[in-house]
């Protein structure tokens, strides 16, 4: 008893400690008339974007319970928080966890201070749930590798600095074995770009054609043909990512906004001017659907109510399951399924969100844009929030992740685990004779 007990005492005074030095850096650094640029930079310097990574890398070093406090902290006050997307969410723990201490030091400077944009490449037209079935090839040529094939749902491809890239460096092993994890910068001839237009009217994915497009050995995060354990951690990062709530403050996620800008003009637009697929993860639907309820004067009808109760339910259940990740996390346990019964959660509530939302302004869901209640972000959450079902990994994908690992549930047959690649009947491959 006292063990613990003097353990959280020394995490109190820790947690006490980190937060009067934080509070201090605010006082003395903190203003929303800064430029987007110069408060990401500065806020980057410090270490308090991301008080867990260690020190050497940009952050604080500080164990991840005081450092969730620390962040928690500065939106409560605030205060503006570190750009996020792609490359704070799956990039940077990805490289963190598998990168070398050169790769770190190269990549994850231009994270901290929100200069480069990521995307991830990693979904293909025939290889999306079934992901190790992905026929982008990797061709070893001295010290670089050259990447062939397609990709497909990739968010701010368009004007991302780096992707995270998974190809197949070996068809002559079974298919989880054969692939290879680079970090591939996207801006080279190689490279071409294609949006995809969506029911939004957005284009916040693309397809991505790589021809002959060149990465140096260098940028290969792991061993060869280890790709799909690394894999396995952005996933992990990923399935949380698509979670709402998860932007820690700075609110940017999947949009590229104009860093010239102030931080309090961007946050007098970032409602009204934000892309869907930021707005449907940042968990700002909830006070979005709170003035609904008020606007359309339905706190007393007791239907209303019943189901207002009903989803106040499942985002606490889903706000516990989170507590046991992190718990997890805490005691240095991988990921388990609980990130997968925490993503089905999220989407169920989502949806659970859109039906209660076009019940209470009825006639009304049929306007669009500004002329819709909320200026159009309910529907611009509406529209989207059926992508969280697939983005991440499927609802079907995670229920079978919860039925085999959380269950003991037997695997499904599947031959194809100990068979070469080449030999198998997948993508284009299910052309040939």
């Amino acid at each position: 008893m006292s063990n613990s007990v003097d353990t959280d005492l020394a995490m109190d005074a820790s947690l006490n400690k980190a937060l009067d030095r934080a509070q201090e850096w605010y006082a003395k650094n903190w203003s929303s008339d800064l430029v987007l640029s110069d408060w990401w930079q500065k806020l980057g310097s410090s270490g308090w974007g991301f008080p867990a990574w260690p020190q050497e890398y940009g952050g604080q070093g500080l164990p991840s319970a005081v450092a969730r406090q620390v962040v928690s902290d500065r939106m409560q006050r605030g205060v503006f928080g570190p750009r996020t997307g792609i490359a704070t969410f799956l990039a940077a723990p990805t490289i963190l966890t598998h990168g070398t201490h050169e790769q770190k030091k190269r990549f994850l400077p231009g994270i901290v201070a929100g200069r480069d944009v990521w995307c991830q490449l990693f979904s293909e037209p025939g290889a999306g749930s079934d992901l190790s079935s992905l026929q982008t090839r990797a061709v070893r040529d001295g010290d670089e590798w050259i990447i062939t094939g397609q990709k497909v749902w990739t968010s701010g491809a368009h004007f991302a600095k780096y992707g995270i890239l998974i190809a197949r460096t070996d068809s002559d092993v079974p298919k989880h074995k054969g692939l290879t994890y680079f970090l591939i910068e996207m801006q080279q001839p190689g490279i071409e770009i294609r949006p995809l237009r969506e029911m939004t009217g957005e284009s916040a994915f693309n397809e991505v054609f790589m021809n002959e497009a060149r990465v140096h050995d260098d940028n290969r995060l792991g061993d060869l043909g280890q790709g799909w354990a690394v894999a396995m951690t952005t996933l992990s990062h990923e399935r949380d990512s698509n979670n709402p709530g998860v932007g820690g403050g700075g609110g940017t996620l999947f949009s590229n906004p104009d860093v010239t800008q102030t931080v309090d003009h961007f946050r007098s637009i970032q409602n009204t001017e934000v892309d869907a697929f930021s707005f449907a993860t940042s968990g700002g639907i909830t006070e979005v659907l709170n003035d609904l309820v008020k606007e359309f004067k339905c706190a007393n009808d007791p239907v209303i109510r019943q189901r207002l109760m009903k989803l106040h339910s499942m985002r606490e259940t889903q706000k516990w399951t989170a507590q046991r990740a992190k718990a997890n996390a805490r005691a240095g346990a991988a990921p388990g399924p609980e990130t997968s019964t925490l993503k089905l959660q999220s989407s169920l509530t989502g949806r659970v969100v859109r039906d209660l939302g076009f019940d209470i302004i009825g006639a009304h869901g049929m306007l669009l844009g500004k002329d819709a209640p909320a200026h159009g972000l309910f529907h611009k959450f509406a529209l989207f929030v059926q992508a969280t079902s697939i983005a991440g990994g499927s609802d079907e994908v995670q229920r079978n992740i919860i039925g085999e690992r959380a269950l003991g549930l037997p695997k499904e047959p599947d031959d194809s685990r100990d068979k070469p690649f080449r030999e198998l009947r997948v993508g284009t491959q299910k052309t040939k004779s």
